[in-house]
C-alpha cells in the first residue's frame, strides 16, 4: 500500500510539473547587453529633447522665402493644412497604440514573461524615440501649417512649428503595434490570428499618420519615414533577441533492443 501511494505521488508530481510548466520564451535578454542599450537610447533621447527645446524660431526672412512649389511633389498638396480637430483625433489611435502591448498579458504564455517583454518594449520605443528626437532637433523643416497665410506670424515663426521631420507620433505608434505583432508571431507561430494582428499593427499608425497630415503637423514624407522607423524598431528589436537554435543537436523517437520506446539523441561536432 505504501509503495502504491508513493508511486501515485510521483505520478501526480510529474503531471503537475508538466501541466504547470512555464512556456519557454523565444527571446533571451541580458543585463549587460540590454542595460547599456537602453541607457544609451535614453541618453540620446535626452540630448534630442535638449536640441528641440533650444531650437530657434524661424526668421521672418526665411518665412517669406517659403514656397510650396519648392517642396517634393508628394508633400506639396499638404502645404497650408491646419486642422486642430484632426490633431485631437490623431491622439485617439495614438493613445490606443500604447494599450496594445497590454493585450499580450491576456494569454498566460506571454503573461509569464511580461518582465522580459517589458524590457524589449522599452528598447523598441526608446530606439524609435531617440531617432525621432535627434532628427527633429537637428533638422529644420517647417510644418505644413506654416505655409498657411491665415495663421498669425508668431505661430508660423514658432520653433515648435519648425520640426516637421519626421513624425514622432507615427514612429512611436508603429513601434508599439508592430512590437506586439512580432512578439505574438514569435510566441504563437501557428496561430490563425496572425494576419489580423499584423493588419491591426499596420492600420493603427497609418490612421495616426493620416490625421497628422490633415492637422498640418506633418507632410506625407514625414509620416512615411516615421512609419518605417517605428515599424523597424518594433520588429527588429524582438528579432535580435531571438534565441539561437542549435541545429547540431537532433532528437528523434525510436525503439530500444527490447521493443520499448526510446528517444535518440545525436550531436554533430
Amino acid at each position: 500500500m505504501l509503495k502504491r501511494s508513493s508511486l501515485l505521488l510521483i505520478i501526480l508530481s510529474i503531471q503537475s510539473s508538466i501541466f504547470g510548466q512555464i512556456k519557454e520564451s523565444p527571446y533571451e535578454t541580458s543585463f549587460w547587453q540590454d542595460g547599456p542599450w537602453i541607457a544609451s537610447t535614453l541618453g540620446a533621447n535626452a540630448l534630442g529633447l535638449y536640441l528641440i527645446q533650444t531650437k530657434d524660431d524661424l526668421s521672418l526672412e526665411k518665412l517669406n522665402s517659403l514656397n510650396k512649389d519648392d517642396l517634393w511633389s508628394i508633400d506639396r498638396w499638404a502645404a497650408g493644412n491646419n486642422d486642430e480637430r484632426a490633431s485631437k483625433i490623431s491622439d485617439i489611435p495614438f493613445a490606443f497604440s500604447f494599450v496594445t502591448p497590454f493585450l499580450l498579458t491576456l494569454h498566460k504564455d506571454t503573461r509569464q514573461h511580461s518582465g522580459q517583454l517589458a524590457v524589449l518594449m522599452v528598447e523598441s520605443l526608446s530606439t524609435a524615440s531617440a531617432l525621432f528626437t535627434l532628427t527633429a532637433g537637428l533638422v529644420e523643416k517647417s510644418r505644413p501649417r506654416v505655409y498657411s497665410t491665415g495663421l498669425g506670424i508668431d505661430t508660423r515663426l514658432s520653433a515648435n512649428n519648425q520640426r516637421s521631420f519626421f513624425s514622432g507620433h507615427v514612429a512611436a505608434s508603429a513601434a508599439s503595434t508592430f512590437f506586439v505583432a512580432q512578439v505574438f508571431s514569435d510566441f504563437f507561430p501557428d496561430s490563425k490570428a496572425k494576419p489580423y494582428i499584423w493588419t491591426g499593427a499596420a492600420v493603427i499608425p497609418a490612421v495616426v499618420g493620416h490625421f497628422r497630415i490633415q492637422s498640418g503637423n506633418h507632410f506625407l514624407s514625414d509620416v512615411v519615414l516615421g512609419y518605417v522607423v517605428g515599424a523597424a524598431s518594433g520588429i527588429f528589436i524582438p528579432r535580435l533577441h531571438r534565441k539561437k537554435k542549435n541545429d547540431n543537436l537532433q532528437i528523434s523517437p525510436g525503439l530500444g533492443f527490447n521493443g520499448t520506446q526510446s528517444l535518440h539523441f545525436r550531436y554533430r561536432f
